[in-house]
């Protein structure tokens, strides 16, 4: 018998090929009530570790994160949701904290807060990055199953609760990259998807965008997040973000040029 009742949870993780990290964050949310993993066609060993913590998996064609999620959420059957990622791992502290919210729950406490932001702590070059660049950084993660709804703009998916919000003061870890490499890699595929959701919105290139917006994020990162307390690496991540955002605006601009001279050869 539970010596503490509590409300029920569902974590979900939508993954693809995640073999090097998915063990470490299915480990970290084995306590909850079921496990829920939508995966769009692995051809490594991610389902044959997924089966190691649940049977509850279910293919489905990659159709950008927002469908992705919103699907995954549908299939959740618990009280409330946990979503974490191939590459995040729920800390011990957060765990902890996550199960005292949901006993509360269950006795009726805080009953208008349907969501609970979750601080995401970046691993990177060898160190925490809990002075700059990426920290303070807060996702909407922990939901009331029944008033919870996923969308955004691909790739920037988020949760949307009606009711309350508050704050878990614990970590969600995230390690997001491997080594400068991957970093690049990955910004490289981010700011693609960026592209087609700015084209899609009529979004169209300027002198301005492609120069100013990369200089923005430069200062975001390095001077107001306090970067630059990281010494070199700070200065790296914050050259590597505003490189990033120059691509998704220069993406822009080559994909509208190609089109006008696709235009205008066909007259």
């Amino acid at each position: 018998m539970n010596e503490n009742p509590r409300s029920t949870i569902s974590a979900f993780i939508v993954c693809c090929n995640e073999e090097r990290q998915i063990r470490r964050c299915l480990e970290s949310v084995a306590w909850c009530d079921e496990i829920i993993i939508v995966d769009s066609g692995s051809t490594d060993k991610t389902l044959d570790i997924c089966r190691e913590f649940t049977s509850k998996i279910t293919h489905k064609e990659w159709q950008g994160y927002v469908k992705q999620k919103r699907f995954a959420l549908e299939q959740c059957l618990c009280d409330w949701v946990l979503n974490v990622d191939a590459d995040e791992e729920v800390s011990g502290e957060l765990k902890e904290e996550i199960l005292t919210i949901l006993e509360r729950d269950q006795r009726g406490e805080r009953s208008a807060v349907n969501g609970y932001l979750l601080n995401r702590v970046v691993f990177f070059l060898e160190r925490w990055w809990r002075k700059g660049g990426w920290h303070p950084e807060y996702r909407l993660r922990l939901c009331r199953r029944s008033a919870t709804t996923w969308g955004g703009e691909d790739p920037h998916e988020k949760a949307s609760v009606t009711g309350g919000t508050a704050k878990c003061k614990s970590e969600l870890h995230h390690y997001s990259f491997t080594d400068l490499t991957d970093y690049m890699r990955r910004m490289n595929t981010l700011s693609s998807n960026a592209t087609h959701t700015l084209l899609n919105k009529g979004v169209r290139p300027s002198l301005i965008a492609i120069t100013l917006r990369p200089l923005a994020r430069f200062f975001k990162f390095y001077v107001t997040r306090r970067g630059y307390r990281e010494g070199t690496a700070g200065l790296i991540v914050a050259v590597i973000e505003a490189i990033s955002v120059f691509l998704k605006y220069a993406k822009v601009w080559e994909a509208v040029k190609v089109r006008s001279d696709d235009a205008r050869d066909m007259k």
